[in-house]
């Protein structure tokens, strides 16, 4: 490779049609990284790759479908072998929220939680790992993978399997390098927190326990933008001696419990 070509790192990224999924893309790609947008919902997801590519222009990868199922991971790894050859930085943003009572859950509701994020955090880590000689995973978790809340059972438990899972796959990749790290968000502006047409963040509930008693110091939810900046952090190199870590970006929310 000649000297005058700068190589532009590679990352995927889950759950770019919105939220923090596609403010990650856009902060990868604005500081110099070529990135694979992936998400299953096509039309917003060609949103984000349009509005990142216009500006900030690169090699940049497109690709729809359910990260939760072997296929789908198949074509983004063929797509991503025979286009970059290579991976970088995988950051998994993806997630689904399944509000029911624990008694009224079925097992069809359960599964639909865990395949997508449980089942998914490991099949991308395994795609990442067959692309990495060295790197950096982030999977992107919730306070409530240690934190209980009524009607969020499967999201809940999902979570803190996934933050387990990163302590685990820390321990295994360390030989190569890899690191991998997750962000337990709190409250995110993001589609997340519409619920049945209401935004939990313009409620009187929230407003009056959250903002008016102080159980949220910092007095706002997380702008997607937060989030990804501490996953960019993640991926570069004053992180590099942090790994199997969950670090929480709460604006203060847990220390009031």
């Amino acid at each position: 490779m000649s000297k005058d070509i700068k190589y532009r790192p590679k990352a995927l990224i889950t759950g770019t049609a919105s939220g923090i999924g596609r403010a990650a893309a856009a902060r990868f790609a604005k500081e110099g990284f070529d990135v694979c947008f992936y998400d299953i919902q096509e039309a917003k997801n060609q949103e984000s790759f349009d509005a990142a590519n216009a500006g900030y222009p690169g090699n940049h990868l497109l690709a729809q479908g359910n990260f939760a199922e072997e296929k789908s991971i198949q074509k983004v790894e063929q797509l991503i072998s025979k286009n970059w050859g290579t991976l970088d930085v995988l950051v998994n943003c993806a997630g689904v929220f399944r509000r029911s009572n624990l008694w009224e859950t079925s097992i069809q509701e359960w599964r639909i939680v865990f395949d997508l994020m449980l089942h998914g955090c490991l099949l991308t880590t395994q795609l990442a790992a067959k692309l990495m000689t060295a790197g950096r995973i982030i999977h992107i978790t919730s306070i409530h993978g240690s934190r209980a809340e009524k009607q969020a059972s499967s999201y809940s438990t999902a979570k803190a399997a996934m933050n387990q899972f990163c302590r685990a796959a820390a321990l295994e990749l360390a030989d190569r390098n890899i690191l991998v790290n997750a962000i337990a968000p709190g409250f995110a502006d993001t589609d997340m927190a519409i619920a049945d047409g209401q935004n939990e963040l313009e409620t009187k509930w929230f407003k009056d326990h959250y903002i008016d008693n102080q159980h949220l110091p910092l007095r706002r939810a997380a702008k997607p933008e937060e989030i990804a900046g501490v996953a960019f952090f993640l991926a570069g190199a004053d992180a590099s001696y942090i790994t199997g870590q969950v670090i929480t970006v709460d604006g203060g929310l847990t220390i009031t419990f």
